[in-house]
């Protein structure tokens, strides 16, 4: 009777980490990155490949199971976290990075990171200083406020004036502005993990002076308003003035903060928009404490930034959850400079969120027709057509500008996008009414044959 053959392992074919490593794909990368990251990837490897057999899957070659060690350390070693060109349209991307950084803002940052500053050293003195100095006096002659300091984020700034000001007092506040903005964050979390107690006046759409006056008592700490930056009401609404506010909270000895988001040093209405709240103006209406992002409308670092009077500033500064929430050097550098650019008065043209608000139509037009003759010169269906951009980043709900974009009509927009978006360097677009879009207004010109190339490579 003849002896049936015993099945082979399919998983004993796979070569051991030494074999594979030995491989002249390898050889290279293993040098580059490093002996024991390359054992790591490659056991990975091996590991994922053993599961593929066990499944029935087919016997992966060598010469393919070197490449993908050697994609993985490529990967590996360029890390998560790169640069992408942003053809949205949307100009404070909060997924993107939100504000570009001016060149000056660029360069103090990079002078105070690759070497040593005077962050904390009075260099007059010879002895410790303030790193909230560097801010504080530009925020000071900017907005007219007797102290400012910057701290991580605009959620840190509220954070810290509440834990700081009514932790087990209330806070009054309309019930209208109890709002959430991106990634989960609400007011009312905030306020009852600060400590405070939460004082809910008005209606969704309607709150008057009346509702803060009666809901003032022993216990009140604060009087807040929050600015209503990512969403707008409309029709039948009524809200309190921040003066107000100041004014009864003046008369009842109650500070007054606040809350402006996003917060702009420039009057948005010269470029077709809304008005946005400018920091300077809460300041001169008389706001005791006004918080507001660095990284939104002002186009710097991220930050959050509290300007309003000394005393209670000096309360925030010297608080123990300051020093959880302060900004480090490059930060308070690359602030500053952006800070200087609204000094000088050349903030529209050197701070990049303005230029790209301020840019002229016909200026966007000419650079999406060459864009568009240059892809049709390559065989790509493209074509400009009017559109819009986004403010974004939670500031001006709702508001747009017009621009020229370039539509791409293509089989498959959505894995045209996708291509994009895995290309080197990625693109980021937007699909719209079957067509990929490039928005010409968020792109700065020096990228300009990037992303061509990009389009092309992704076209097929």
């Amino acid at each position: 009777m003849p002896v049936k053959p015993v099945a082979t392992d399919p998983r004993r074919s796979l070569p051991s980490v030494d074999r594979l490593l030995s491989h002249q794909f390898l050889a290279a990368a293993a040098a580059e990155h490093g002996r024991e990251l390359a054992v790591e990837v490659a056991r990975a490897v091996l590991a994922a490949a053993r599961a593929t057999l066990q499944a029935g899957g087919a016997t992966p070659t060598l010469d393919g199971l070197a490449a993908e060690v050697a994609g993985r350390l490529v990967a590996t070693a360029r890390g998560t976290l790169y640069p992408v060109i942003n053809a949205t349209g949307v100009i404070i991307h909060t997924n993107l990075g939100r504000a570009p950084l001016s060149q000056a803002a660029r360069a103090a940052m990079d002078a105070v990171a690759a070497g040593y500053s005077n962050l904390e050293y009075d260099l007059d003195a010879g002895e410790r200083g303030s790193r909230y100095l560097h801010a504080e006096t530009l925020l000071c002659r900017l907005t007219g406020a007797e102290a400012g300091l910057a701290v991580n984020n605009n959620a840190g700034a509220i954070f810290l004036v509440l834990s700081a000001l009514a932790v087990g007092r209330e806070v009054v506040i309309s019930r209208g502005q109890l709002v959430e903005i991106g990634g989960g964050f609400r007011i009312p979390d905030v306020l009852r993990q600060s400590g405070a107690r939460l004082v809910e006046v008005g209606t969704t759409n309607r709150t008057h002076l009346r509702d803060f006056q009666e809901a003032i008592g022993p216990e009140t700490a604060l009087l807040l308003r929050v600015h209503s930056s990512n969403f707008r009401q409309i029709g039948f609404t009524a809200e309190v003035s921040l003066a107000d506010m100041v004014e009864l909270g003046r008369k009842a000895g109650v500070p007054v903060v606040d809350d402006l988001g996003s917060g702009s040093l420039l009057d948005t209405t010269r470029y077709g928009l809304a008005a946005e709240p400018m920091v300077q103006q809460s300041v001169a209406a008389g706001a005791d404490l006004v918080t507001f992002s660095g990284d939104k409308l002002l186009g710097g670092p991220q930050a959050g930034l509290i300007v309003g009077r000394q005393a209670l500033v000096a309360q925030l500064r010297h608080h123990p959850l300051a020093r959880t929430l302060r900004v480090d050097k490059s930060t308070l550098a690359g602030l500053q400079a952006t800070l200087l650019h609204y000094l000088r008065g050349e903030a529209e043209r050197e701070v990049p969120v303005w230029r790209m608000i301020a840019e002229p139509l016909d200026a966007l037009g000419a650079r999406a027709d060459g864009w568009a003759a240059a892809l049709c010169a390559r065989g790509l269906a493209a074509e400009v057509i009017p559109s819009t951009s986004a403010i974004g980043g939670g500031a001006l709900p709702g508001e747009t500008l017009p621009t020229r974009a370039v539509a791409l009509t293509h089989p498959d927009p959505d894995a045209l996008a996708a291509a994009l978006r895995r290309g080197d360097p990625p693109v980021v677009v937007r699909v719209a009414e079957g067509r990929v879009l490039l928005d010409p207004r968020t792109t700065p010109p020096a990228e300009d044959s990037a992303l061509l190339a990009a389009v092309v490579a992704a076209w097929g």
